[in-house]
């Protein structure tokens, strides 16, 4: 029996987007879903029980940079990532490899590994596919990312395919290094950049190990929109129905109808807290920059449909006085806000799927938010 399995509910008979719910060691959560990104074991600006306030079900922390501060002794003493920050939803851990790959000329990739050099001090490391499942082990998170090579874009064909081979060698070695399969489920990575029959090959090779879920990665890499659709198209369909279905690093609310309509589960960005601590937030109406000196009246709420903390209490003007005066409190109501919009978001979606109209969500929700 896998450590994270996969419940499938309710198709919609107007998109066929699936509505579902995963099971893990530490709670189960609702599908489509969005995961807060809590890169270095927190969320930007948010404590767990706010966390919990806005129905964040599971976020995510990263291996990369858990290893190099505070490092993966210390968070393994203090009882695995759970205890150590205080949170007792399921957490995802990304293997590190989309960091390690973006460090670009810091590092040099071989058939054994990756040596880079630290982002923070210079100082050299060396990553395998067996060195990144220690991590994670140590780590302890519900689940956990095999090390792939994230392939940039654009991308040769030659070097797409040696990238997507690589990346399945490593995912068995992945498999054979996972020391703790009864609490910790071990995710594929499919790759193939922008190359309809890559795609597919990866989805197959990784389909033969059987993972207890897979993930799409390497797109939203700065390919065309279209680019990414075609992507999902031709793999999603390739996957177990019986397992969950993961597309790394998308949170814009385009990317999460559209990713939802063709058969995405999960989905996890930074977009909604980074944007929040420059200014920008989400709303049903489109984006607004709330720095703008339009603002410097609006004492209305940012989001209108909105039933966040920041919407049900504050003015656009007081959040803009805030933030110009860098207040860090202004950050914070813009993060929750960004947060909370796209878990409710994702609860819409889920709702359309059960009422089988995600087809209509998504016209009126493109319309209004002033997508083409």
């Amino acid at each position: 029996m896998s450590a994270v399995t996969y419940e499938l509910i309710k198709k919609c008979k107007q998109t066929g987007a699936r509505l579902g719910r995963v099971h893990t060691p530490h709670g189960s959560f609702d599908t489509p879903v969005f995961m807060p990104v809590g890169t270095q074991a927190t969320v930007k600006g948010m404590s767990p029980d706010e966390l919990k306030t806005i129905e964040a079900k599971i976020i995510l922390s990263n291996t990369y940079h858990l290893y190099m501060r505070p490092g993966q002794d210390i968070v393994k003493e203090a009882g695995g990532l759970h205890q150590f920050m205080n949170w007792d939803r399921p957490i995802l851990t990304d293997s590190g490899g989309f960091q390690v790959f973006s460090l670009s000329d810091l590092r040099n990739i071989k058939e054994e590994g990756v040596t880079f050099k630290s982002h923070i001090d210079g100082s050299k490391h060396f990553i395998s596919p067996e060195k990144a499942i220690e991590i994670e082990n140590d780590l302890g998170a519900d689940i956990i990312m095999a090390f792939d090579e994230c392939t940039p874009y654009p991308a040769e064909y030659e070097y797409a395919k040696n990238s997507l081979e690589r990346t399945t060698r490593w995912a068995k070695r992945c498999k054979e290094a996972h020391k703790r399969p009864d609490d910790q489920a071990l995710f594929g990575i499919v790759q193939g950049s922008t190359f309809k029959d890559l795609r597919i090959q990866s989805a197959n090779e990784l389909i033969e190990l059987d993972f207890p879920g897979y993930a799409i990665g390497g797109l939203s890499v700065g390919e065309p929109a279209e680019a990414m659709y075609e992507m999902l198209e031709c793999t999603v369909p390739m996957l177990p129905e019986d397992k969950p279905r993961y597309l790394m690093g998308v949170g814009s609310p385009d990317y999460l109808i559209e990713g939802a309509i063709r058969g995405i589960d999960m989905f996890d960005c930074v977009l909604p807290t980074r944007i929040g601590r420059n200014g920008t937030v989400i709303t049903s109406q489109g984006k607004v920059i709330i720095r703008d000196a339009i603002y410097a009246r609006d004492y209305s709420s940012l989001d209108p449909n909105c039933d966040c903390y920041t919407c049900r209490n504050f003015s656009r003007a007081y959040i803009r006085h805030l933030l110009k005066s860098q207040e860090v409190l202004g950050i914070r109501l813009t993060t929750w806000h960004n947060l909370r919009f796209l878990i409710k978001l994702m609860e819409n979606i889920r709702q359309a799927i059960m009422e089988d109209r995600l087809g209509d969500f998504r016209k009126e929700f493109f319309s209004a938010f002033g997508y083409k």
